[in-house]
């Protein structure tokens, strides 16, 4: 369930809520993206906070990225594809590839400094994230 909150700020800013079926359509369509993950906001009250800081935010951008709201019902299965540890989670993407996420609520100078940083980023490559396990046998190790 999302917040009221949540909801008139996707409504007064016309942001799409997206789903699994929608997303990558939405990103290949727009050069920069910034996917909010709200949660639950009654257990993640910050993502009131970030719903009330996004739009402006995206306005002192001046249109440097669009914005979307992830379905809460897609949203546990859509994180497993965004390395991000905590939440509410603002993800930056460049034509479908991921520069970074940005977590809980921040300074105002915090986002600005971070989302620039980000715009400005080489892509991570989400394979290449993680520690990667190596098996080797018993009889090679003794």
């Amino acid at each position: 369930m999302t917040s009221e909150l949540i909801r008139q700020m996707i409504v007064q800013n016309n942001y799409p809520v997206l789903n699994e079926s929608m997303l990558d359509e939405f990103l290949d369509d727009n050069d920069y993206t910034v996917l909010f993950f709200t949660e639950d906001p009654k257990q993640y009250p910050e993502s009131n906070d970030v719903a009330i800081i996004l739009p402006e935010l995206s306005a002192c951008f001046a249109g440097r990225f669009q914005v979307a709201v992830i379905d809460r019902e897609a949203e546990h299965r859509l994180h497993r594809r965004f390395p991000f540890d905590s939440w509410p989670a603002l993800v930056l993407m460049r034509r479908g590839e991921y520069l970074g996420a940005i977590t809980r609520v921040q300074n105002w100078t915090d986002y600005l400094r971070e989302i620039e940083r980000l715009l400005n980023a080489p892509a991570l490559h989400l394979r290449d994230l993680g520690i990667p396990v190596v098996a080797q046998s018993l009889a090679s190790s003794q």
